[in-house]
């Protein structure tokens, strides 16, 4: 904090950005979990009954019953106080009540509190996508009692087969407790989700299998647990776009390529395993048509053999060894196909960022996306592409496919282009990017996402994030998860500022001198006003030539992050004990100081105003004695 006083000024405040930042370190373990999932039709666009920003469910529990719509699916479920109970009696009985509509993009919150559960292992959550009669398979944003354990929160689902499969963990930052309330939330997009507890991020998923057909829910497992001020907002549809506080987007360049092969499913599997958001890799067909996971033309550079890509069947390419000209213990890695990746993203997690690598006919592109529906991630692929035509085919024969720009150069309109190509996410080369800041509000405006590429150094990364880049393409994929975790265990950067001195609402008399005191953080600058002239901070209060009445102190701070202000609003009143100081410091005449201290000990108030006018530039000095007259004759109307 930064007290402001006369003897200091506002310095930079010390709570900055750290150097580091990433996603919670529990998410880490979560995308490495293994075991098949059931695969579901991925919901693709909204439905036409709710429009982006309309609050689809708003309910208080104020009508001292179950609202309309709400159904309570098994447990006890009641309203009472203003709020909704639910009761499950042991940790076997995973309680729901379903209400809302489906939605693709969504935003569900409440204010949860533990009443009483049978042990800190005991769950409530947030349904997110759950069949309305209750069946499985359904998937739950879920907030144990004892929150601060390494699965205090989590992303799970329950299958048909009544198995969990956990896809993410982490860990709040205070245990929720017993009797405690704690608000949050829920952000949906497609098969992202993220986690909020208490306003900031804490992890998120990409691991999300949607129905066509489910709804929100409640649920309550092992104990009783109280809901209030429950909300369904449905979201824009694009939820790439970084929200404010929530930490960039990791996306492992052809993955671990620091650490392992590039473009191979061990890179894949480390950069899962390092907690990497999305995965980035390259595709291109080989001679008999069938797309092959590779970044170069030729495969001489990352094989042991050699070649136009283009110029090898799909069995000359498997026979190649693609990892030991990285490393001996990644001998006999092989060049995965599309189907192989995608494949092994669906069952074991995770989400790909697809490049089409050079040109490729409609034919060539109409095969990836069909690979991408046989593999069933439809809902998981992002595509991206130098080639303008690579991304109008891509859209003419699957519009639901989220598109990227890449440009080693930006445009002059990266707007203007990105309405042109339907696209999701505009993705220029990260110094390009730096050197031009100012398109990243209007591609924002615009609904369009950016992503920067191939940035590996935390002093990059801190400049990203500051310009409001969403996603960032890296080959330290691991190194960003844990500068990301920093930055979501900063202080809030926001800045902030209160006025110390006058408090708000203070009386004073004309015998105080308050001084002007503010006390901000996370600012670089600060101006103050008084009754909207300039002042400034540490500025002693000369009350002897303020008129009586109401006064007001403004202030306002600017800091990185944004502004803060704060106003103070304080009284002069008139008081004999006022009175007399203005007197005794007027600096007038010792005759006259004498003749008005008797006056106003005697409470003779009109007589020293007649005395004051007559003396006003004689005996007394006449800037002072307009104010002595006119507060004597206030007193003397009292």
């Amino acid at each position: 904090m930064t007290v402001l006083s006369a003897s200091s000024s506002l310095g930079r405040a010390a709570t900055r950005f750290v150097a580091v930042r990433t996603r919670a370190a529990a998410t880490i373990a979560a995308l490495a979990v293994t075991g098949a999932a059931v695969a579901v039709a991925v919901a693709t666009s909204s439905p036409a009954t709710a429009e982006p920003g309309t609050v689809v469910v708003s309910e208080s529990f104020s009508s001292g019953s179950l609202p309309v719509g709400w159904n309570a699916v098994d447990g006890a479920w009641k309203v009472q106080n203003g709020r909704l109970y639910g009761t499950s009696a042991s940790s076997g009985e995973n309680n729901k009540i379903t209400f809302g509509r489906h939605l693709a993009d969504f935003r569900l919150e409440a204010t949860m509190r533990f009443e009483s559960v049978s042990a800190a292992t005991r769950w409530a959550s947030l349904g997110i996508d759950v069949p309305a009669n209750g069946a499985t398979p359904w998937w739950i944003a879920t907030m144990r009692s004892g929150t601060t354990a390494a699965n205090g929160l989590e992303f799970a689902q329950r299958t048909t087969a009544n198995a969990w499969v956990v896809t993410n963990t982490a860990s709040a930052p205070y245990a929720a407790g017993t009797g405690r309330d704690v608000r949050v939330a829920v952000e949906v997009h497609g098969t992202q989700a993220r986690w909020i507890f208490d306003g900031r991020e804490a992890m998120r998923t990409n691991s999300l299998q949607r129905s066509t057909n489910g709804v929100q829910a409640l649920f309550v497992n092992g104990g009783t647990v109280s809901y209030d001020d429950v909300t369904v907002t449905e979201l824009p549809p694009n939820g790439y776009i970084r929200p404010k506080g929530s930490p960039l987007t990791v996306i492992a360049h052809r993955g671990a390529s620091a650490a392992a092969p590039e473009n191979t499913l061990v890179a894949q599997e480390i950069a899962r395993k390092g907690g990497a958001d999305w995965i980035e890799n390259d595709v291109q067909p080989s001679k008999d048509g069938i797309p092959f996971i590779l970044h170069d033309g030729t495969v001489d550079r990352t094989t042991d053999g050699t070649g136009n890509i283009r110029d090898l069947t799909a069995a000359q390419i498997k026979a190649l060894d693609a990892g030991s000209w990285f490393g001996p213990h990644y001998v006999g890695e092989r060049v995965p196909t599309l189907a192989e990746q995608l494949a092994d993203l669906r069952t074991r997690g995770g989400s790909l960022l697809l490049e089409i690598k050079g040109r490729h006919t409609r034919a060539e592109v109409a095969t990836i996306i069909k690979v991408i529906r046989d593999e069933q991630m439809m809902g998981r692929v992002f595509v991206q592409s130098f080639e303008v035509d690579a991304l109008k085919y891509t859209y003419e024969l699957a519009p639901e496919l989220p598109l990227g720009l890449l440009r080693s150069s930006l445009d002059a309109d990266p707007v203007a282009i990105s309405r042109e190509l339907h696209l999701t996410a505009y993705n220029p080369d990260g110094n390009a990017l730096l050197a031009r800041p100012e398109v990243v509000a209007p591609l924002h405006a615009a609904g369009v996402a950016v992503m920067a590429w191939t940035m590996d150094s935390a002093g990059l990364w801190q400049r990203l994030e500051r310009i409001g880049t969403d996603g960032v393409i890296t080959n330290r994929a691991s190194e960003l998860v844990g500068w990301n975790s920093a930055f979501m265990q900063r202080a809030p950067a926001d800045p902030t500022v209160r006025i110390t001195s006058p408090v708000d609402g203070a009386r004073l008399d004309r015998a105080q001198s308050p001084v002007i005191a503010v006390a901000a953080t996370n600012a670089d600058t600060v101006t103050v006003t008084l009754d909207g002239k300039k002042s400034a901070a540490g500025r002693k209060l000369d009350l002897t030539r303020l008129t009586p009445g109401r006064h007001t102190v403004r202030t306002e701070v600017a800091g990185p992050e944004g502004t803060a202000t704060a106003t103070s609003t304080f009284t002069v009143t008139v008081s004999q004990a006022g009175l007399g100081y203005l007197l005794l410091t007027s600096g007038a005449e010792a005759a006259a100081i004498n003749a008005m201290t008797v006056k106003l000990v005697h409470g003779q108030y009109a007589e020293l105003a007649t005395y004051v006018d007559r003396q006003a530039g004689k005996l007394v000095p006449s800037e002072v004695a307009s104010v002595i007259a006119a507060d004597a004759r206030t007193l003397a109307l009292t």
